[in-house]
């Protein structure tokens, strides 16, 4: 019987898989295909990704270094409004290649990390946890005292184990120019209902397109009208669900969620790498597979650590749907040198940033 098993080899679950592993527990991760693939994130992530990584990743999945953003209430001819750093803000990076260094790293650490294995059915005893896998070699049970559903916005482990479901789901579009591009900014676009389009220049690798709306709100027209803006002809098309809002509760009797399938994502851009990341070290940190009690322990944990930043990037989001006028002149009144960290909307009112409002700017 294992310690832990991890469904889904993402970020999130690569990361609690090479944590657990570290710690002495056996550790089995199933993923549903290759690992990486197919792509459904955008590579765009802040600096604070390398240190997850092994030290020699940054060779290996570095795109382009991105030093600020041109926010747009219209199309790519509409003037913009610039907010930057003078030293680099994020990166873009190998999406594909940041996850199966991350599953790597977990097999280093000890965790047993399975391709082409996908969970059809979870059931909860009052001892363990029984986990049916269809396999290469057809379809398998094991057995654990304890089942981490980090399988994505539609989660098996989560439907399994009757945890609630996170609060929305956006539906978001991607996809690439294979022409290099090394420009240091991002481009921001608010115009699409409720949330935004956007352009990533990847280096070598190209250009990322991409967009997220509500489910039903004709997303494939969207993104073609958004290319179109652009004149750009882009490849390897694709799409998946965006979970916004945790639910109440991430855990089950024998269960806990992490990433995606919680809900622990960027209210305001959609992504989870970082905060499923961060709850998956809280995860390692308190949960004892030989004591259930202590997944309380992990749903409180990860809340306290994040629960500020996920309600501030609720309330940037609806700065999304204010009226065109108003949108302007906010970004006309904030733009300039900024001191705000991309994945922690609290640093809107830290001291750096306050600082950057004044005159003369951020230091």
């Amino acid at each position: 019987m294992y310690d832990f098993i991890v469904v889904g080899a993402g970020p999130a679950g690569a990361r609690f898989a090479r944590r657990s592993a570290a710690a002495g527990y056996d550790v089995c991760v199933f993923e549903h295909g290759e690992i990486g693939r197919p792509l459904a994130c955008s590579g765009h992530v802040s600096l604070d990704i390398w240190e997850y990584l092994p030290d020699d990743a940054r060779s290996d999945l570095f795109q382009n270094e991105i030093y600020g953003a041109r926010f747009h209430t219209g199309g790519p001819e509409t003037p913009a409004e610039r907010f930057y750093k003078e030293s680099p803000v994020s990166n873009a990076i190998d999406r594909v290649g940041l996850d199966k260094r991350l599953a790597e790293a977990a097999e280093r650490a000890g965790a047993t990390v399975l391709e082409n294995h996908t969970v059809t059915g979870v059931v909860e005893h009052p001892d363990h946890v029984e986990v049916t896998v269809s396999g290469p070699d057809g379809v398998e049970t094991h057995d654990a005292l304890l089942v981490a559903g980090c399988d994505g916005p539609r989660s098996r482990v989560r439907s399994e184990c009757s945890i609630p479901a996170p609060d929305e789901f956006l539906h978001g579009v991607l996809a690439f120019d294979e022409s290099p591009d090394f420009d240091d900014h991002v481009d921001v676009h608010l115009t699409v209902p409720e949330f935004f389009a956007w352009r990533i220049p990847r280096g070598e690798a190209g250009v990322e397109y991409g967009l997220a709306v509500a489910p039903g709100a004709d997303v494939a027209a969207r993104f073609d009208a958004f290319c179109d803006a652009y004149d750009v002809s882009v490849t390897h098309r694709c799409s998946g669900a965006i979970p916004i809002g945790p639910p109440s509760r991430t855990i089950g009797a024998r269960s806990f969620l992490l990433g995606d399938a919680a809900g622990q994502t960027k209210p305001f851009t959609g992504g989870g790498i970082l905060y499923g990341m961060q709850a998956a070290d809280h995860a390692a940190e308190t949960i004892d597979p030989n004591d259930p009690g202590t997944l309380g322990a992990y749903d409180r944990s990860w809340r306290e650590d994040l629960a500020t930043e996920i309600r501030l990037g609720h309330w940037l989001r609806r700065a999304y749907s204010l009226p065109t006028p108003v949108q302007k002149l906010g970004l006309s009144t904030l733009s300039g040198e900024i001191g705000v960290h991309m994945d922690r909307p609290s640093t809107l009112f830290s001291g750096t940033q306050l600082k950057a409002l004044l005159p003369g700017g951020a230091e």
